[in-house]
């Protein structure tokens, strides 16, 4: 359990951190903040001292405290060697690889990694951010969080931009913003696999998506281009869409919906390898047999894809490439050099988890 002063400055740094307090605004005073917090004065003068201590207020005597420029030491330090990596999820089955690449890369000119994990929270993000940017890091390499909807972080990264901190996007990047990005054509590679599947007769797809990433939307689009363009009646298809933040007896719930139907997809393509493997265990404890009953794709060819049973038709996501790129990108940032945008064309790989419905 928390003390008493720790909640008071938790509560306080947040509010300050997010921008709920003006630059040189007056806190409430010692008693107003006994009775917000319902502590006592010792709570509230040591929570106070804390925030002094960080430079996130400051005292005037005789009026109180007041809100510091708390973000005036963010700028670029060309005697760090600590770059920030911010992802949405590190023990994520593509993480790890891209992370030991940029490491390796970085490695070579004696930088080293500062590893922060936002759970694809925006308010994580932040907090990592803010984090990185007080230990003033020679850069960052941000994977964004929720990066479908509007970035409640803007003002950070513009910040960010104004003081020519070096900062790279990796698989998705907020358009409000004018940072270099590593990323796939989401688009183009899911309208490909979904082309695939059309010609060999598979009309009736259902489509699963994450949709607060860009990621997901952007392979949601390809889906119903694929339709669009072979001229195929897009009403023969389906669309499941998910938040990252759902459980997946949420989504086995809509997709029992669909298997249950009169007339049952052929075909199911998933938003990711990851979740292609657990709709193939949900098929396979119904007893629906992949690909005789319905065909299964996914997306990235995670490193289990090709051993699956059965193996799993999937999009290749560039992982080496995309780290070493990231590590590389990173470093030329560093030492002030322009670098542009990379957009990688995922290739598909062919396996046994489709079934050809004209032969």
């Amino acid at each position: 359990m928390k003390s008493d002063y720790l909640v008071i400055k938790e509560s306080l740094k947040k509010e300050i951190t997010f921008g709920n307090f003006k630059v040189n605004q007056k806190l409430p005073t010692e008693t107003e903040l006994m009775q917000q917090f319902n502590k006592s004065r010792y709570a509230v003068r040591k929570a106070l001292t804390a925030l002094q201590d960080e430079h996130l207020i400051y005292k005037v005597q005789g009026s109180g405290m007041f809100i510091q420029d708390w973000n005036k030491k963010w700028q670029v330090n060309p005697e760090s060697k600590t770059i920030g990596l911010i992802c949405t999820h590190i023990a994520d089955y593509i993480f790890p690889k891209i992370i030991s690449q940029i490491d390796s890369k970085i490695s070579e000119q004696d930088y080293s990694l500062l590893l922060a994990n936002t759970h694809n929270q925006p308010k994580k993000e932040r907090e990592s951010l803010i984090k990185m940017l007080d230990s003033q890091v020679a850069g960052l390499i941000v994977e964004p969080s929720e990066s479908a909807k509007p970035s409640p972080n803007l003002d950070i990264y513009q910040y960010i931009a104004k003081s020519k901190i070096p900062l790279l996007f990796i698989n998705a990047e907020y358009p409000e913003l004018n940072f270099p990005s590593i990323v796939n054509d989401d688009c183009a590679a899911e309208k490909k696999l979904i082309e695939y599947l059309l010609k060999l007769g598979h009309q009736h797809i259902l489509g699963i998506f994450q949709v607060d990433d860009l990621q997901g939307v952007h392979r949601m689009n390809g889906f119903v281009r694929a339709y669009q363009e072979i001229g195929t009646d897009l009403a023969d298809s389906n669309i499941i869409m998910y938040s990252s933040h759902d459980r997946f007896n949420i989504i086995s719930k809509k997709i029992s919906f669909y298997l249950h139907n009169d007339q049952r997809p052929t075909a199911i393509a998933c938003y990711n390898d990851s979740l292609a493997l657990l709709v193939l265990d949900m098929l396979k404890k119904a007893n629906i047999k992949v690909p005789k009953d319905i065909s299964l794709v996914g997306f990235d060819n995670f490193d289990s894809a090709a051993y699956l049973n059965p193996s799993l038709t999937t999009m290749n996501y560039e992982r080496t490439s995309v780290g070493q790129e990231a590590g590389r990108g990173i470093l030329k940032l560093i030492q002030k050099n322009h670098i542009h945008s990379i957009v990688h064309h995922p290739k598909l790989k062919l396996r046994a988890s489709v079934i050809n419905l004209k032969e």
